[in-house]
């Protein structure tokens, strides 16, 4: 394996973050305090607690989960179709690197981007709500696989992509409205049982609620089944990047 194409890319695109700090980090940072503000402190004191949490609190890991599935998705595609339309690309297709060397490079830099972002904004809301983490390893497990997962679906649709307006339009028009659905202001359980057993098939809710699991030790669906469901979104990336390049696809624009 050739690490250090891996980590020439890997660098190029951590270099790339920091060089546009306001856009990568302030902004998705500075909307999410606002989501504080809004759902937190206005909204949040005329609601009861919600199993024995705060709302405040609550929302936290919905929050975190929200920015972590946007940027993913939104870091990894850019990273890889930004190289396509420019035509830098062929830089990357003439030097010795392998598909796995350029997953792992690209996909390994958006998914740290947005861990970093996640923990930024988990340390951003303790300046609004006590918050308490019952169970931090399966917390880390949970933030590592599913910035993996969907930095690996952003990879591909970077690949798919063939405009900007496809580049946005996963990310915006279907992964914000399935975690908005999913819980990430709420428990499913408010909702009647009808409601509750239709929202048992958006993906997110697994990801969502045991992510909250790890902070409160409370959850929509049991744990087990949330560990599961993200360890298989995480395998049904890599199957679907190693079809991808297994069938031959171009990266060329």
């Amino acid at each position: 394996m050739n690490l250090h194409a891996i980590r020439a890319i890997y660098v190029f695109e951590m270099s790339r973050t920091f060089r546009t700090v306001l856009q990568s980090i302030a902004s998705p940072v500075i909307s999410t305090a606002l989501y504080f503000v809004v759902f937190g402190a206005a909204i949040g004191t005329r609601i009861a607690e919600i199993e024995g949490v705060s709302y405040g609190a609550f929302i936290v890991p919905g929050l975190v989960m929200l920015t972590l599935l946007t940027q993913s998705v939104s870091n990894a595609s850019f990273g890889i179709y930004f190289p396509r339309f420019t035509g830098t690309i062929y830089e990357v297709l003439s030097a010795p690197v392998s598909p796995l060397e350029m997953v792992l490079g690209y996909v390994g830099a958006a998914a740290t981007k947005s861990v970093i972002l996640g923990l930024i904004i988990l340390a951003t809301a303790t300046l609004f709500v006590p918050i308490r983490i019952l169970h931090p390893g399966f917390m880390v497990a949970f933030l590592l696989l599913t910035a993996t997962t969907f930095s690996l679906f952003g990879f591909i649709i970077g690949i798919w992509a063939k405009g900007f307006e496809q580049l946005q339009f996963i990310p915006m028009l279907v992964v914000t409205p399935l975690t908005f659905l999913g819980g990430a202001f709420y428990s499913i359980d408010m909702l009647p049982a009808a409601w509750r057993t239709f929202s048992l098939f958006n993906p997110v809710v697994y990801l969502i609620s045991g992510f909250r699991w790890s902070f409160y030790g409370t959850a929509d669906v049991g744990v087990e089944v949330s560990l599961a469901a993200t360890l298989g979104f995480f395998v049904l990336g890599l199957a679907l990047v190693w079809w991808i390049f297994r069938t031959g696809y171009r990266l060329k624009s």
